[in-house]
Parts: structure tokens; sequence; C-alpha cells
């Protein structure tokens, strides 16, 4: 794909799963591509697989090393890394915190670091995975719906205002993506997403074809537009809809 051929290009998350995907598929496209996680052998197991350079650490910190990695600049920024974290109002404060902290503010602070530098040449691409519970909502994990709410109001916020200044921004939202976060869903994941669970690299085909006809929003599951759309238009119809899911949670696990 010309459009990243030669290209920098940071993956954060990406010891495996959906990051590693990514990663692989930048890579194999002809871009130099560094590859962050927190888990310094998963980064480098990664980076050495696809030739690239691993810089571990955590995601909202990275951009200034990965910077010097590349050689001075960064043209994508894969904002990647997330918590599933699950529970309702009981979970802990420590808990919402670093699920607001990962799967918000670290995008946040990557592109604080990253759009005046691109303001500046006039093109940069900023990808954020984001999942259909950021566009949806998911049971039985209030700090992760809550927050990749956040995730996708910001991404959206980013292509709104500057996409008439070169740069260019994409949501990815898939429902569930058969990685280690899919299996320590538990009972929630089995019911909602385990049955129509695609492979990471059906996520990384669809944001390729995102970029390439200049699309924002990257959709593995079809069907979750349409999810999307009576979300909006008939909200108690939906919300009665997964308030049947969440029945059926309580049922499978026995609390009712």
């Amino acid at each position: 794909m010309a459009a990243v051929r030669d290209k920098s290009v940071v993956v954060t998350g990406a010891g495996g799963g959906i990051g590693a995907a990514l990663a692989r598929r930048f890579a194999a496209e002809g871009a130099r591509v560094v590859v962050n996680d927190l888990d310094e052998a998963k980064a480098k197991r990664t980076a050495d697989e696809i030739g690239a350079v691993a810089v571990a650490g955590d995601a909202s910190t990275v951009v200034p090393a990965a910077r010097e990695a590349l050689g001075g600049a960064i043209d994508v920024f894969c904002a990647n890394a997330g918590v599933g974290t699950g529970g309702g109002p009981e979970a802990s404060e420590a808990d919402w915190e670093l699920a607001w902290d990962v799967n918000v503010m670290a995008h946040v602070r990557a592109a604080r670091e990253l759009v005046p530098e691109w303001l500046e040449r006039g093109s940069g691409r900023f990808v954020s995975t984001v999942s259909a519970a950021g566009l949806l909502t998911m049971v039985a994990a209030a700090p992760y719906s809550v927050t990749k709410h956040g995730a996708y109001a910001f991404a959206e916020w980013l292509s709104l205002t500057y996409r008439h200044r070169g740069i260019d921004v994409h949501a990815i939202c898939p429902q569930g993506v058969r990685t280690d976060m899919l299996a320590a869903t538990g009972t929630a994941g089995d019911l909602v997403l385990t049955p129509t669970a695609v492979e990471p690299e059906d996520v990384a085909e669809g944001l390729f074809a995102a970029m390439t006809e200049g699309r924002f929003l990257v959709l593995p599951h079809p069907e979750v537009a349409g999810y999307y759309a009576t979300r909006a238009a008939e909200p108690d119809r939906w919300l009665t809809g997964m308030n049947h899911l969440q029945q059926k949670l309580e049922q499978a696990e026995g609390r009712s």
C-alpha cells in the first residue's frame, strides 16, 4: 500500500492480539514500525518477527522514545493499548482510574505530542482501537464501556477538528476478537462476543480497507452499524434488547 510504504508507524499494545496484527500488516506493506508494549519480552518477540524496533513501556509516554527510534518523525500512530476492566459502580477507584488512563488519556497524551508536528507538515494519521463498546456498550463492564465511549469521542473530535489540515483519523470498533482480552471476559464474553468473534488479522484488514477508502469508522463486524443506528433512533428498544442480554447473563451466572 503506497500510503504507508516507508512511513514511520507506532503501534501500542502490540505484544499480541490486535496490536501485533496491525504491526505485522504495516510491516508487510513496507512501513518502518515501532512495537510498543508494557511487556518487554512480548514487544521484542513481535518486533523480531517482523523486523521492527521494540520500545517497551507505558503507551502514555512512548512518543518521544518511539520518535527517536524512528529517526525523528512519526507518520502513523496506532493507539491500540487497552484494558478490559469489568464491574459496575462498585469497581474500585483504582480500576476506574486505570481504565480511564489507558483507554482514554493515553490517546490524549499521544495526540498532544503528535498533533503540533503533524499540523506543521500538513499530514499525519491517528488510529484509535476503540471497540464496539464505544458505540454501544458491554454488559458487566461499566469502566470499559464508559472509557471506550470516551476513546471514540476523542477520535471523533480529532477527525472533525483536523481533517481539513491533513490529519487522518480512524476508529476501530470490533465486537469480539480472538485475543487474550476476549478470553478474560468470562461468561459475559462467552454470551455476547465469542459467537461472532473474528481474528486479529481481520481487524487489520478492516483498517487498511478504511485507509484506502478514506473512511473514519472501521467495523470488522458490519452488523454493528445497524445496532448503532437502532441505539440512536430507538434508544428504548435498544436498551430493552441489551437488558435481555443482561438477564441472560444473570441466569447463566446463577444470579436469578
